[in-house]
């Protein structure tokens, strides 16, 4: 019994040191797209489209929006991102289109409490978290500025100074109601 383990550990060992491998040449590849992945492009010339329809961009697979499309369930804001559109809204004192009984202030609260107050307070002091760590200076206190529902919906959207832009993590109406509770810290400062 020994016999035969020390002859399997010598084989073992001769085989190892010469194994199947040659440089010569290469193994086989079992399932070469595992290794190898065929890469697709999303703008690639392909025939799928050409039978569907004659204006099918000469065959691109994926398909640009046509000009002018919007998502479903977006509504365009129509101001540009400048200085005199951000003046512009301000003297044009901007309404808000949700109806101010309607609007939840308690959500509006939330709202303003997770994207806002970490700046501004949480009574729109301009002493938030990060301003008394001394991370930012300089943010306002809403009884220091003069400001509407339209210029503070302007400036979710686009930021302004330091401040970036909050479109992506509010929808339009999330913004409104924020601008709506803004204002109401800025009756009670």
């Amino acid at each position: 019994m020994k016999s035969l383990l020390k002859i399997a550990l010598v084989l073992g060992v001769i085989t190892s040191f010469s194994s199947c491998k040659d440089n010569g040449a290469p193994n086989y590849q079992y399932m070469p797209n595992m290794y190898e992945s065929v890469a697709y492009e999303t703008y690639s010339e392909s025939t799928a489209f050409n039978s569907y329809s004659a204006k099918s961009e000469n065959g691109k697979e994926g398909q640009l929006p046509p000009v002018g499309t919007i998502k479903r369930g977006y509504v365009p804001y129509e101001y540009p991102n400048t200085p005199e559109a951000y003046n512009a809204v301000k003297a044009a004192n901007l309404p808000s289109p949700l109806d101010p009984a309607k609007i939840d202030m308690k959500k509006a609260q939330e709202l303003f409490e997770i994207y806002c107050a970490i700046c501004h307070g949480n009574e729109g002091n301009g002493k938030g978290r990060l301003v008394t760590q001394g991370k930012f200076l300089g943010v306002p206190s809403y009884a220091d500025r003069v400001i509407n529902e339209g210029s503070i919906n302007h400036v979710i959207n686009y930021g302004l100074n330091s401040m970036g832009s909050y479109a992506n993590q509010l929808n339009q109406q999330e913004r409104w109601m924020v601008a709506a509770y803004v204002m109401k810290l800025k009756g009670q400062l």
